[in-house]
């Protein structure tokens, strides 16, 4: 026992010291029995505590536009092939968009994610986003997150100069599993979203979904590219399947399994925002507080066509952990 908290220190100090934790040392985290679950999170906690201390940011969603997307995504229930019974509505008001943003403030989010489905923002929708996003800046001490989908590169360009902070667009899977997920659109687009929101100066988020089938090979993988594409953020979803998706009948990521993936995204992108996002609640359930050992980050409210935890719920694990909400906070 001694011998392998020694080994997870170890790790710890590599993360530290800017070294890479080799893929048979990623492997190792993944596959540890569950009693070594708490000095896997004790050594992750050296690293978050290392950039981070004990602050927690908090994000929140608002679903700005729902269903009606092309894309086959088959974890989505907005996507073509779902018949997951969710609203489908065309981009939100301005008004409304503003509305929620004033609710983020109200739950201490210091970042407003505007996300809408499908593959790309038209440009009457980009110009809405804009407009709204304009107007939140100079009323409003939040950060703003968009994620729109593909974008051509003036479209980068207007929501970098209208004030968007940061732009996402997740991997969701590795490399060699993506096709197994999504046919309409490749891994390397979503690589050259990222890419393309960073060389106009907004800061790239992205991140993954854990229970999708992928192998501990194929999570340590998206670990690796993420550290590779310099992702500023990377939001770990874990997989809440939705009946009349193709992956319905995915099970969900055991407790303790979880933990172990968010402690290796923490080893291998130790100085990264790591966020717990969609899927925590029913995953991770009672042992949610011990992610923020790894994780320095939270979504907050609802999810895309899913609910998340009462807001009161969420401060009171950050209260009792003894940590602090950083507030307005990329």
């Amino acid at each position: 026992m001694i011998s392998n908290q020694l080994k997870w220190i170890t790790l710890a100090e590599k993360a530290l010291n800017g070294e890479l934790i080799t893929v048979e040392e990623g492997l190792s985290v993944l596959e540890a029995d569950n009693e070594e679950v708490l000095p896997i999170m004790h050594a992750a906690f050296q690293v978050r505590r290392h950039y981070y201390g004990k602050k927690v940011k908090l994000n929140m969603i608002i679903n700005a536009k729902s269903g009606l997307c092309p894309e086959d995504c088959g974890y989505c229930s907005q996507s073509i092939v779902s018949t997951a019974p969710v609203q489908k509505y065309t981009l939100l008001d301005k008004e409304t968009l503003l509305a929620g943003a004033r609710e983020a403030m109200q739950r201490k989010a210091g970042t407003y994610c505007i996300v809408a489905a499908g593959r790309g923002p038209t440009e009457k929708e980009l110009d809405q986003v804009v407009d709204a996003v304009k107007e939140i800046r100079d009323t409003m001490p939040l950060k703003i997150c968009a994620c729109l989908g593909i974008l051509k590169d003036d479209q980068a360009r207007r929501l970098a100069d209208a004030g968007v902070h940061r732009y996402n667009h997740n991997l969701n899977t590795s490399k060699s599993n993506y096709s197994s997920i999504t046919t309409t659109h490749t891994y390397e687009q979503r690589v050259q979203t990222v890419d393309k929101v960073k060389s106009y100066g907004m800061s790239p988020c992205s991140g993954v979904i854990i229970g999708m089938g992928e192998t501990d090979q194929e999570i340590v993988e998206m670990a690796y590219a993420l550290r590779e594409l310099n992702a500023d953020s990377i939001p770990i979803n874990f997989l809440n399947a939705i009946p009349g998706t193709p992956l319905e009948n995915a099970g969900r990521t055991p407790a303790m399994k979880a933990l172990k993936v968010l402690a290796l995204f923490r080893l291998i992108c130790p100085t990264k925002e790591i966020r717990v996002a969609g899927g925590r609640e029913v995953n991770l359930r009672s042992l949610q507080p011990l992610a923020l050992y790894a994780a320095n980050s939270l979504f907050v409210g609802d999810y895309l066509t899913t609910e998340g935890q009462d807001i009161t719920a969420d401060h009171q694990i950050i209260e009792d952990l003894g940590f602090e909400i950083e507030l307005n906070a990329l």
